[in-house]
């Protein structure tokens, strides 16, 4: 069970990862090493997975990004199909759907040449996938790891 300082845990390591124990210690009215007891019995719970820098694509050269809409021709294909995904670098996301479409991934790359090779040499050649869709983003007007938890002084 997650109680309401876990959640403050989480909510302000959501929004600044890099707080220091005894920042977060001050938020939460804890001492430092006690703060930072919560936070890693979250990470053993597995609620808090990691920690990563969020960077701007566009500046490190991969500007492009698109949806592609998979199809598997039977379930048995899944496993193979999600051993790709799980080794492709540019798969930043997976999703099984409901739908027509029985997954939707999205990629970021270089440009159109780049998801073209991951389009038709990658993805297509996995066995049992039957086709895809594919969506290139235009602009990204918004986008954030941070989860829509209620605010702890919303919780009652």
């Amino acid at each position: 069970m997650v109680d309401k300082l876990d959640l403050k845990v989480v909510e302000q390591l959501m929004e600044r990862a890099r707080t220091t124990w005894a920042e977060l210690g001050l938020i939460l009215g804890l001492s430092a090493p006690a703060a930072a007891e919560r936070v890693h019995k979250l990470e053993e719970r597995g609620i808090i997975r990691g920690y990563c820098a969020i960077v701007d694509p566009e500046a490190i050269g991969y500007g492009l990004a698109a949806y592609i809409a998979v199809y598997l021709e039977k379930p048995e294909h899944r496993q193979g199909f999600l051993e790709f995904v799980q080794n492709t670098r540019e798969v930043q996301e997976c999703h099984h759907i409901a739908g027509d479409e029985d997954y939707m991934l999205k990629v970021r790359c270089k440009g159109t040449r780049d998801l073209e090779r991951i389009v038709s040499e990658k993805i297509k050649s996995i066995p049992g996938v039957a086709k895809t869709r594919t969506t290139v983003i235009l602009s990204t007007e918004k986008e954030t790891p941070i989860l829509p938890i209620e605010r702890v002084e919303e919780i009652k």
